[in-house]
């Protein structure tokens, strides 16, 4: 049964990402996911100093704010300071993640964090964490924290379609027609940072970064349809997910990690099946016109 519990939080941290990592792949901001896991360090930080309490739910909400803050800064530098996204990203990823370090130096006689879990948790553990009402087992908490963020981020990318779409490909054509394209941005950054929060704590940082940017730039390989790519995306989430899990068992490997590597296998074999397939037309067009000859 655990085994079972496992395989489920991978297959949902791989939608849950998959299904932002697609918007972020054709925004040209993949590794913003990896920045946000790495900025809510002073956010964990700062609600332990304030609460005193280890509790989920405090070091969610700390975590979140943190990561909202940082997806703002990313911004406020890219639109204000004008600088390239991947400078903006690497300004305030440092500058937040060395914060949190210096909270955790200077007051570290009253913070009793276990870092490697906090930005480096390991899926194998997810069965220990239950939820209990009464009596009756509930299963693992993550798996319900994860299974209700997908609920929101479904219906973002369901309902909020079209102005994802608009405002991804064409924010200039998205402004001319009323659709606040900053205001998208932030919707879907606010998206972004909740999902990175609620799934590296199960999961660990590289998973997520992985699943947020491996499987939809697979799927991108495949089409540059919005919507196919959003399902090849999901499809090679869910196959990276359980495929990892198989391969950790018989290889005795660590779980997150085998689930990145089969995620990158994934991509690798993507590219050479289609790369053979291009040279194969080609060779057949070559033939052809010389047959003409």
């Amino acid at each position: 049964m655990n085994d079972f519990w496992i395989v489920v939080t991978g297959i949902l941290v791989a939608v849950n990402c998959g299904l932002l990592g697609v918007f972020l792949i054709l925004r040209g901001a993949a590794m913003t996911g990896d920045a946000l896991s790495h900025a809510v360090l002073p956010g964990i930080a700062a609600a332990y100093l304030l609460s005193g309490s280890r509790h989920s739910a405090v070091m969610l909400i700390g975590a979140a704010l943190t990561g909202w803050l940082a997806a703002y800064l990313i911004e406020w530098l890219k639109k204000k300071i004008r600088l390239q996204n991947d400078a903006s990203i690497g300004i305030t990823f440092t500058f937040l993640f060395a914060t949190g370090v210096i909270l955790i130096s200077a007051f570290s006689g009253n913070i009793d964090l276990d870092l490697d879990c906090v930005l480096y948790g390991d899926i194998a553990y997810v069965p220990l964490e239950r939820i209990y009402a009464g009596s009756g087992d509930l299963g693992p908490a993550p798996v319900w924290l994860l299974g209700g963020n997908l609920v929101p981020v479904a219906a973002l990318v369901t309902f909020g379609y079209r102005g994802l779409l608009v405002t991804t490909f064409d924010p200039g054509f998205a402004r001319g027609i009323g659709i606040a394209s900053g205001g998208w941005h932030y919707l879907l950054m606010g998206a972004v940072s909740l999902t990175v929060v609620l799934s590296f704590s199960a999961v660990g940082a590289i998973l997520v970064t992985a699943f947020l940017t491996v499987p939809p730039a697979t799927a991108y390989l495949i089409s540059k349809r919005l919507v196919p790519m959003i399902w090849w995306t999901v499809l090679f989430g869910v196959i990276s997910a359980v495929g990892g899990f198989i391969a950790a068992l018989r290889l005795d490997t660590a779980i997150s990690a085998s689930m990145a590597v089969v995620s990158g296998a994934l991509f690798a074999a993507v590219f050479i099946l289609l790369r053979l397939s291009k040279l194969r037309k080609q060779a057949d067009r070559s033939r052809l016109n010389f047959s003409r000859k």
